[in-house]
């Protein structure tokens, strides 16, 4: 069964993934070959809409199928290409975008017409949800039509596609995907007219909503955000209320993040104007989770102005904690060929390269061949990373 949230595989998500893949790959669509670019490149990217306007942009994309079919040519769609080759890191805005390649789905073309289906299909469902003014889920979706989408991929895969077409965000299409980040801390507002103070929703916190849209009304006191990896530290953090001794507000998003996640991150430093330091294992792939929240997914790449964190700073567990904090050898993991290997393709980053301590940091894990989890400093007591780690960091 496919997921509800959007994390996908960590190599499809990082910045790292952009540049390897960057080289010709195969289309879903029929590309269109776009005007010679200028020698800055043209990028494609989205912007807050309201449901009216998303519904008038669906509207006319049927207007169009609607004349083409009374002309008897059938019909066909414009998209914007979402391909591997179309993803670019553009070093200027510090994150990954959406190139100006554009493709076509013809309707009388037999090896296009499901995937051209499945587009206007999907087009009339989200004009539905907007005039009820609800929100569903990505799975909600799918189940209105399985014969037709077959595997939710499909379907969900049209829902990026026409966010594009109509050049809205996608949580403008109010489709979501379930909760998972979680938010705890000294930091109020108002979700959906509702006041919620994240210093008294119990020792879990908040679950962040999926439609970020309904969030207002923000006021904090913190000095900072503490985003971190895994769930298990965020828990510790929170039992321990953290934030009242460091007035902060902690985040994770249990993993590989999610949009709501990332999109709740970047709104709040956006109002708030506060740093954000960041506890990921000290692996290549901590690096690369952070990768994604500071220059974007694959995926979301015609998003990514809402969907990045610049300037994230990493806190620990660096590489050089290993022996600054003695940690007993035990907790020390071995590294793979292919933790190595990402390792040494992670110091050709730029977000790595342009920070020397950043890259002394990689150097010594890719030297020693060792790696450890943020939990391995539990082995000097389960609350060492509260009251030891993080004030002494």
């Amino acid at each position: 069964e496919t997921s509800e949230d959007d994390s996908t595989k960590e190599d499809d998500n990082s910045v790292l993934s952009i540049q390897s893949n960057n080289k010709d790959s195969k289309e879903d669509d029929n590309e269109t070959t776009p005007p010679p670019p200028s020698k800055k490149a043209n990028i494609i990217e989205v912007s807050e809409m309201s449901s009216t306007s998303v519904m008038e942009g669906i509207e006319q994309i049927a207007i169009n199928i609607t004349i083409q079919i009374l002309t008897k040519r059938g019909f066909k769609l414009d998209v914007p290409s979402r391909a591997s080759s179309n993803q670019i890191y553009d070093a200027t805005k510090d994150r990954i975008v959406l190139g100006d390649k554009r493709g076509s789905r013809t309707f009388l073309n037999v090896k296009e017409s499901r995937k051209a289906a499945i587009t206007t299909r999907v087009l009339q469902l989200l004009h539905t949800v907007l005039l009820k003014k609800i929100h569903i889920t990505k799975r909600d979706l799918f189940y209105t039509d399985v014969k037709l989408f077959v595997d939710q991929s499909d379907s969900d895969g049209v829902l990026d596609d026409v966010a594009t077409m109509i050049g809205c965000t996608r949580s403008n299409l109010h489709v979501v995907a379930s909760d998972k980040g979680l938010v705890v801390g000294r930091i109020q507002f108002r979700e959906d007219g509702d006041y919620i103070d994240c210093t008294k929703m119990g020792v879990g916190g908040k679950a962040i909503p999926p439609y970020i849209d309904k969030i207002e009304d923000i006021t904090s006191d913190a000095e900072f955000v503490l985003l971190v990896e895994k769930e298990a530290a965020y828990m510790r953090l929170a039992e321990d209320r953290f934030y009242h001794r460091y007035p902060c507000i902690v985040i994770t998003a249990k993993g590989q993040p999610d949009v709501a996640t990332r999109m709740f991150l970047s709104r709040l430093t956006s109002e708030l104007q506060i740093p954000v330091l960041c506890l990921v294992d000290a692996d290549p792939y901590g690096l690369k989770i952070l990768s994604v929240y500071m220059s974007g997914s694959k995926n979301m790449s015609y998003d990514s102005a809402s969907l990045t964190t610049p300037d994230i700073k990493w806190l620990g567990l660096r590489p050089s904690d290993l022996d600054k904090y003695d940690l007993p050898e035990q907790c020390r993991l071995d590294m793979t060929e292919n933790d190595i290997k990402t390792g040494k393709e992670l110091l050709k980053e730029d977000f790595i390269a342009k920070n020397p301590e950043w890259t002394k940091e990689l150097e010594i894990m890719v030297k020693t061949k060792k790696k450890a989890e943020i939990q391995a400093l539990s082995s000097f007591g389960f609350q060492y990373i509260t009251e030891e780690y993080l004030p002494r960091k």
